[in-house]
Formats: C-alpha cells, sequence, structure tokens
C-alpha cells in the first residue's frame, strides 16, 4: 500500500468512494463535476502553483494493483478567503445576589478562532479494506507530509469530525438549531456545505451567544460528540496528539480537535534517515516512511530496522518509494509504543520489545 497524491485518473474511484460513505462528508460530495474541480486543484497544489490559502492537498491510498482504496486531505488555511465558522462551548454565569441565584448556563459563541490554521480533512477507507495498517497509513501520511513541508502549513492542524446522526443522516443538533434559521433538513444543508456554500448557510445563523439549555435534550447531548464512525480515527489523531479544546461544528456539532504542530507525535519523532535494502528482521518495528518528495509524494508503511542514520527495508518497499540505496527518507514508527523498540535497537540492545501492536484499524471519516 502506498498513499500518493491524486490525479486525474482517478475520479471515478473518488467518486465510487464519496457515495459510499454518505451523508456527513462535507468535504468530499459524490458530486462527479465538484470532485473534478478538486481533483485538478489539488494537482495544482502539489505542483505549488496555488497560495497557502487555497491549498488543497489530497491524497489516495492505492493497493500494489494501483487500486485506489481511500482518501485522505490536507487543507493549507482555513477562513482566509472566506469566513470559518465553529461554535465555541463556554459558560455564561449570572448572578443575582438579591434573589441568592446564581445560574451557570453552557453556551454556544460563534467565531472564527481557527482561521488561518491548516486542516486534515477528507478521510475515507473503504469498509472492504479496513484492515492492517491501512487506516493508520492513510490518516498518518499526512502528518508525515506536514513534518517534511512545514512551511506549507499553519503553526496548528485542526480536525472537523463528524458529528452524531441518526440511522437516517438526520442530526439532532441541526433539527434543535441550524433548521429554524435556514428551514432546511439537515441532508440539504449538508449538501450544500459540501457543494461549497458552508459560509451562505453559516450568514444565515444567529451571531448571539446561544444558551444549550433551550436546545432538546437530544441536541445537548451531542455536543462536541464524533459520529460513531469517525471514533475511530479520532482515536488515531488523539494518539498523535490532538485534544478537544471546547470548538464544535456549525451543523451537527461535531468535536474540531486541535494541535500545534511541534507537538504532534508523527512530526516531533520523524527523523531523515538513509536508506538501505536488505531484509528487515520479522519482528522489526512498522515504521511509516515518506520519500521526501513533493510532486510525487510517496508514503507506505513496512517493517525496517534502524541502524544509526540509515533505515533498512526490504525490497519491495523501495519499489513502492520509487527510491534507491542511499536515497533520504523521513521515517517515523507507525505505533507510539514502538518507539522505543526502534531506540532499542539503535542502542544495540538485546531483543526487541513483546508490546502488542494492534493489527487492525477500522476507520471512517473525518
Amino acid at each position: 500500500m502506498i498513499v500518493r497524491p491524486v490525479h486525474s485518473g482517478d475520479l471515478s474511484a473518488v467518486l465510487a468512494l464519496a457515495q459510499c460513505a454518505g451523508p456527513g462528508f462535507t468535504t468530499l460530495p459524490a458530486n462527479e463535476e465538484r470532485l473534478a474541480h478538486r481533483i485538478r486543484w489539488a494537482q495544482r497544489t502539489f505542483a505549488s502553483q496555488v497560495e497557502r490559502a487555497d491549498a488543497d492537498y489530497l491524497f489516495v491510498l492505492e493497493d500494489d494493483d494501483q487500486q485506489v482504496l481511500g482518501v485522505s486531505a490536507l487543507g493549507g488555511a482555513v477562513g482566509l478567503r472566506e469566513p470559518w465558522y465553529n461554535y465555541r462551548v463556554g459558560l455564561t454565569v449570572n448572578r443575582s445576589a438579591s434573589l441568592g441565584i446564581e445560574q451557570q448556563l453552557p453556551t454556544l459563541f460563534l467565531n472564527n478562532d481557527m482561521t488561518g490554521q491548516s486542516e486534515v480533512c477528507s478521510l475515507f477507507l473503504h469498509p472492504a479494506h479496513r484492515l492492517g495498517h491501512n487506516g493508520r497509513l492513510l490518516s498518518l501520511a499526512r502528518l508525515l507530509f506536514v513534518a517534511e513541508y512545514p512551511q506549507l502549513f499553519g503553526d496548528k492542524l485542526i480536525a472537523e469530525l463528524r458529528g452524531s446522526a441518526d440511522a437516517q443522516g438526520c442530526s439532532p443538533f441541526w433539527d434543535s438549531l441550524g433548521r429554524h434559521f435556514f428551514r432546511q433538513d439537515f441532508r440539504h444543508a449538508d449538501h450544500l456545505s459540501g457543494l461549497g456554500n458552508k459560509t451562505l448557510i453559516a450568514e444565515l445563523i444567529p451571531r448571539q451567544p446561544l444558551y444549550t439549555c433551550l436546545l432538546t435534550e437530544q441536541a445537548r447531548d451531542v455536543i462536541g460528540k464524533a459520529h460513531e464512525n469517525a471514533e475511530p480515527a479520532r482515536r488515531i489523531l488523539d494518539a498523535e496528539g490532538f485534544v478537544h479544546q471546547g470548538y464544535v461544528d456549525i451543523f451537527d456539532a461535531g468535536p474540531v480537535i486541535e494541535a500545534p504542530v511541534g507537538t504532534i507525535r508523527a512530526v516531533r519523532d520523524s527523523q531523515p534517515l538513509s536508506l538501505l535494502i536488505g531484509s528487515p528482521d520479522d519482528q522489526a518495528p512498522v515504521w511509516l516512511i515518506h520519500n521526501r518528495r513533493l510532486e510525487n509524494c510517496r508514503i507506505t508503511v513496512a517493517r525496517a530496522q534502524r541502524d544509526g542514520s540509515n533505515l533498512l527495508v526490504d525490497r519491495s518497499t523501495a519499489r513502492r518509494l520509487q527510491l534507491q540505496p542511499g536515497n533520504l527518507v523521513r521515517a517515523v514508527a507507525l505505533y507510539a509504543e514502538q518507539q522505543q523498540t526502534a531506540a532499542a535497537v539503535l542502542s544495540g540492545a538485546a531483543g526487541l520489545s513483546q508490546k502488542h501492536t494492534p493489527s487492525s484499524t477500522s476507520i471512517a471519516l473525518q
């Protein structure tokens, strides 16, 4: 498996993935014209032909038979071309000394606090291929790309996770709040958002702070709660250092998680190494490896052994990366718990860590 930049020949496969994802996948709508435009724009982005405000790095996961099995993306900066809205969950305290009453009311504040930050988005892996290291590769490849090209991104990465919805795709948060001002159901609003009309919809929502006590109980219960299909994606990002600081999506109240780029594990702990080709031990740690190219970026996972400034991989891994012995790669242990193993190998410690490594990752979307 490799992660690589999308190209025009991927349109039909990406459209099929968007259709499989269903409602709520606002950054990758199942609209052929819109997707074709996005793919063309992504190609311009990887060719360094757009400004950071417009950058859209769209990746695909491809197997050795060149079948596209998943997508993920990075946005260079949000909110620099049009306002980027979120709600911040805060607290309003009202007190009457004469009556001896104090009320602490959770409150939603409309804001543009994320303006200028970079976004990880559009993550979806076909259900039939949610096994092995596929999900983690598809998600973390973006972070390793940021580690290699930090100048292309903001100081912080954010991720808007899909919010809670029922089996029919209805959002209790939208039904209790948004539809009163937009007068459309969630699926229609979600569709328009996916077509690039999120700001238009946000303009109809009140700017005043909103007391959550005025919402239905069902709506209050889902504020900051990710859709069950997005939880695997969230756990991967949580392990990399992303946290929820109280920001939520204006449509479905899904959590917005964030992390300063320098604190993200895959960024902080990755390093350039020289590629060697050989036969790594069967118990060697699994590494996430980037060929350090931009327009011809290729990222994969493989068992590898580090020896000083060198990384030993097998021939098929080098072939997937389109590299030769002596070429430089950027690499990091795929799992945080394996970093200790890698360090032990480097220092010549006998034996490898026997910590359990998850054998499968179920990943949906964000």
